[in-house]
């Protein structure tokens, strides 16, 4: 089948017909749904279609998937290589759009009051109040704080509090921190109902929590958490809201102040022991990240993470996975960050590259092991939990040497595209591409206006596409300039509508612009820069 015979799916006013080829159009290039799509999925508009047509071609279930032939098509909203040499999932995945904020509805406290257990205390077992519910806790819970019927869920909440509180430091433990985290973080890996538990848990061990040393380390496990799984779309915007409230640096001192205050009128009857405590409130100011930092990345990860979904592939989290998602907090990820910040990250180490190091680094190994003669490259996904770990060495500026499939750095390099904050060719670019998609010398226009850094990565990556197009390697890889434009497209173009019409056309826009810039931009003048 030739792949770029999709883009002439006639097109139709009716939803329910135009829909499903939007949808396969999307799986076959193992991207997430729109947000829109999505959610006319889960409401039914396309569900049973989606679920025959993943069947057909052998999908399976759960969180974990299955593995098989790397043509499954995947139409679900998760985002990935399409997992485990064709790894796919038929569960339906988080939607969320980048452009979606929290409603100023988005009340904690009216949420919690629908969704929560209600906890007793006391003798007389009186109920506790939501503010007492969403409030720091020194002793362990009994139940679980969300309403659930299942008996593994509320055991494992149970368990799971106390490994939070191990971790923040509130509770005493022989587990060392480290591995505390990652027993939290794999337990929720490989339940999705213990998710939304884990990030209402964090919400209320942070909030009026008078040790600071102890509430950097809440917002640090969230932070570490949005790395490998996202809340539902139910508790998605009250989390996104929670952590709204805490972005600005000026909102800091007024948590080190409450802290302060609150410390001083609890131990005003004693001077001595108002004297240590403002010194350790001292230490500790000194020692940890503001909460605005945390803050900050827990925004940016949550955007991230409710689009990617929960960590890929079969094999577990590791320590080393941990650590990275900890040390991002502070260094930012070649993954996922704004070409700036990769650049500058990078200039302390290659100060005289004009290129990001880690494109160049993936491109070049993709063709030294025989990318351009590889039948499907691109196309075919690399093994998904070898792509993790090859990404878990590339942010530690690292390329292993016993790497021998080319779709594994390829899958990483589509990955490192996709994931960029702000994609390659800018979204305020991406009228003027649509609109000149027929137009080689518009085309070539709009890349030459486009920001220096912008230019030479996009200019970088047509000139290895176009390696790809050359007929002598089209004959081995069966993958013409067509079907390099439809695979490669989304990876350098975001449509931001949410009108599945839009997106459908926009989509063979998209194609039919990255094709022209494949045929006729001179990349001539990046030979040889890095």
């Amino acid at each position: 089948m030739n792949l770029y015979s999709i883009r002439h799916i006639p097109s139709t006013n009716s939803n329910s017909h135009m829909i499903p080829a939007v949808a396969f159009v999307y799986a076959l290039l193992n991207l997430p749904l729109p947000p829109s799509l999505c959610l006319l999925l889960q409401a039914g508009t396309l569900e049973s279609k989606a679920q025959s047509e993943s069947s057909s071609h052998g999908g399976g279930n759960g969180h974990g998937g299955t593995r098989g032939s790397p043509h499954r098509v995947m139409v679900t909203g998760d985002r990935g290589e399409g997992g485990g040499g064709g790894r796919v999932g038929v569960g339906y995945q988080y939607p969320y759009t980048t452009l979606c904020k929290p409603p100023p509805d988005a009340n904690m406290v009216d949420w919690a009051s629908k969704n929560l257990n209600q906890h007793t205390q006391g003798l007389f077992r009186r109920r506790v109040s939501i503010s007492n519910m969403l409030s720091w806790n020194r002793g362990s819970i009994k139940k679980p704080m969300l309403i659930t019927s299942d008996r593994t869920i509320k055991k494992e909440a149970c368990e799971m509090f106390k490994l939070v509180q191990a971790y923040m430091g509130d509770r005493p433990a022989r587990l060392e921190r480290r591995h505390a985290a990652l027993l939290v973080v794999t337990k929720c890996w490989g339940m999705q109902g213990l998710r939304d538990e884990l990030y209402v848990q964090l919400v209320r061990q942070t909030t009026d929590n008078l040790s600071l040393r102890s509430l950097e380390a809440g917002w640090e496990l969230m932070a570490i958490s949005l790395a490998f799984f996202s809340p539902s779309p139910k508790f998605r915007r009250y989390l996104e809201g929670y952590i709204q409230r805490h972005l600005e640096p000026s909102n800091d001192k007024k948590i080190m102040q409450h802290i302060m205050e609150q410390q001083d009128m609890k131990n005003k009857k004693n001077s001595k022991s108002r004297k240590k405590r403002k010194q350790n409130n001292e230490e500790e100011e000194e020692e940890g990240l503001p909460i605005s930092t945390y803050a900050k990345y827990c925004y940016r990860k949550l955007q991230k993470v409710a689009v990617t979904g929960v960590k890929k592939g079969l094999r577990k989290p590791t320590l080393e996975e941990l650590d990275q998602g900890r040390k991002a907090i502070v260094t930012p990820s070649l993954f996922g960050s704004a070409l700036e910040e990769i650049m500058e990250r990078q200039s302390e180490r290659f100060p005289d590259r004009r290129l990001p190091w880690v494109q160049v680094q993936l491109s070049q190994y993709v063709l030294a092991l025989g990318g351009a003669q590889t039948e499907g490259i691109f196309r075919v996904p690399g093994d998904i939990d070898e792509v993790n770990a090859l990404k878990l060495q590339v942010d530690q500026w690292n390329i292993p040497e016993n790497l021998g499939d080319p779709n594994v750095p390829a899958s990483l390099l589509k990955l490192w595209y996709r994931e960029l904050e702000e994609p390659v060719i800018p979204q305020s670019f991406y009228k003027q591409c649509i609109s000149n998609y027929e137009d080689p010398e518009a085309a070539i226009l709009v890349v030459q206006s486009l920001p220096e850094l912008s230019r030479l990565v996009l200019c970088y990556f047509i000139h290895f596409l176009q390696v790809f197009a050359q007929p002598i390697n089209v004959s081995k890889t069966k993958m013409d300039v067509n079907n390099l434009a439809m695979v490669m497209a989304p990876n350098c173009l975001r449509c931001q509508s949410d009108d599945p019409r839009v997106i459908f056309e926009n989509t063979r826009k998209e194609m039919s612009f990255l094709r022209m810039l494949i045929v006729h931009l001179d990349t001539s003048f990046v030979k040889g820069i890095i």
